[in-house]
């Protein structure tokens, strides 16, 4: 009988699925998505270019090790349920990452060598759209007797809260503002995340011993001590809400404003238009959705402005794309001397800058060029040029620094402080902020187990 030799692999598809937009014109005058969810055939088919790599590389550069390998070709095979269930085993926000990922595994694709990418993030927009409705999270009655205080409802602490939700803790969220989310849902503008989406991740939070507490002011009403004497661990994550000013004459004028300022207004509906003529100062993403969410409000005319080339730019090449299709114009080399008016805003001066050799990011480092400065008139300026956590809220004797990201950074590996019982962490991104939560909830885990055996 001749030897069956096994099917022959389908050649390599090095073409993407093609992700369609919404008309760049149309959208900027509204908060509606700009990139268009896959139907659920484009899907299947985007899924299908997956080779499937011995190594899961993709899984390896996720900042919380999400199988994309596994729920892909669940998806290519037309199991979206099947999918779902994989994506959610690992991830409780989901259907918020499918739109606001920063999705680094596509970075690492090796089907980028011979062309694009697998769209792994839209993939997880699709499996989570198309599946049935996922069901709230196994009920879990706690049964250690142990408590657990998370002190922010960013997506650090609610990766905290899920993993030991799940192990059996009774874990009580603490969020100092009226809403959970952090600055994911308090400052991501409409069209790339919606109040929505944000609530059909957390629907799957109710069966969970997992509480939430609003309005609780830490350390003012929350003192760390206290928390101690109730608790038999605590996870700090209070985020990065502290906007870094620029520090130079004129700051202070009517019509400047803090980017985390001016994105939550709007996020809440409390802003809804803006002055004509505005710049930006900064190349995150913050920057970005400040530009592009001022385009939304009315203005007329969006600049930003920003101190190195575009190649330094650190925002998200897709942002800036949907930034640039948008109408928002971009002027490089050049930073804020001073803004100029008397009392409201009229205009900033710029010192057109030159790149140097490397800083300590590896970015090159921008030096004062030559020439003198330049004015350039404009009614509103959004300073989004960084961002960090309130340090000094937490008790010295923790020893907790901030990171070069601005966020707080106790021992790497475990998110533990100085004091026993104590953890900190947080991340720059949805995801890098998840995976510090669950670094520090795995060794939480371990910490208590210890202490009761010990107790034993």
């Amino acid at each position: 009988m001749p030897e069956q030799r096994p099917p022959k692999k389908a050649p390599l598809n090095p073409k993407r699925t093609p992700i369609r937009e919404n008309d760049p014109m149309e959208r900027r005058g509204a908060f509606v998505e700009a990139l268009i969810p896959y139907t659920r055939e484009e899907a299947i088919l985007e899924a299908q270019r997956c080779i499937q790599c011995g190594k899961p590389w993709c899984m390896d550069e996720c900042p919380i090790h999400q199988d994309a390998r596994g729920y892909i070709k669940l998806m290519a095979a037309e199991d979206f349920d099947g999918a779902r269930d994989l994506i959610l085993r690992d991830n409780p926000l989901a259907s918020c990452l499918g739109d606001v990922c920063y999705h680094y595994c596509e970075a690492v694709c090796p089907i980028t060598k011979r062309g694009e990418a697998i769209a792994i993030r839209h993939l997880k927009q699709a499996a989570m759209m198309y599946a049935d409705p996922a069901k709230p999270y196994a009920p879990v009655v706690p049964t250690n007797g142990m408590k657990v205080a998370v002190i922010g409802g960013g997506p650090a602490g609610l990766m905290n809260a899920w993993i030991l939700g799940q192990r059996g803790y009774d874990v009580t969220v603490f969020e100092s503002s009226d809403r959970l989310g952090g600055l994911m849902t308090g400052t991501i503008p409409a069209y790339r995340l919606t109040d929505e989406t944000f609530q059909e991740d957390m629907a799957r939070f109710a069966n969970l011993p997992v509480h939430f507490v609003f309005h609780a002011q830490f350390p003012k009403e929350l003192s760390l001590d206290d928390l101690q004497l109730e608790f038999d661990a605590v996870f700090v994550s209070i985020g990065t809400h502290k906007s870094r000013g620029l520090g130079i004459p004129g700051e202070d004028l009517d019509g400047v404003y803090a980017a985390l300022n001016y994105l939550k207004e709007s996020k809440r509906g409390e802003r809804r238009s803006i002055r004509p003529r505005v710049v930006v100062i900064g190349g995150g993403d913050v920057a970005m959705d400040s530009a592009r969410s001022a385009f939304r409000h009315g203005a007329q005319e969006v600049t930003i402005l920003y101190r190195r080339s575009r190649e330094e730019m650190p925002a998200d090449d897709q942002e800036v794309k949907e930034a640039m299709d948008e109408g928002v114009t971009f002027q490089f080399l050049v930073a804020p001397v001073r803004f100029l008016g008397t009392k409201r805003l009229e205009g900033i001066e710029l010192q057109p800058m030159e790149l140097g050799p490397p800083d300590e990011s590896g970015r090159r480092r921008p030096i004062p060029a030559k020439t003198p400065p330049v004015t350039m008139a404009c009614d509103a300026a959004i300073l989004a040029v960084s961002q960090e956590a309130e340090i000094d809220l937490l008790p010295k004797d923790l020893e907790v620094k901030l990171a070069k990201d601005g966020t707080l950074q106790a021992d790497p590996q475990t998110g533990a402080t100085k004091r026993p019982g104590v953890y900190a962490g947080g991340g720059a991104s949805v995801v890098h902020a998840m995976a510090a939560g669950k670094r520090a909830a795995l060794a939480m885990d371990a910490y208590m187990l210890a202490k009761k055996n010990a107790a034993a």
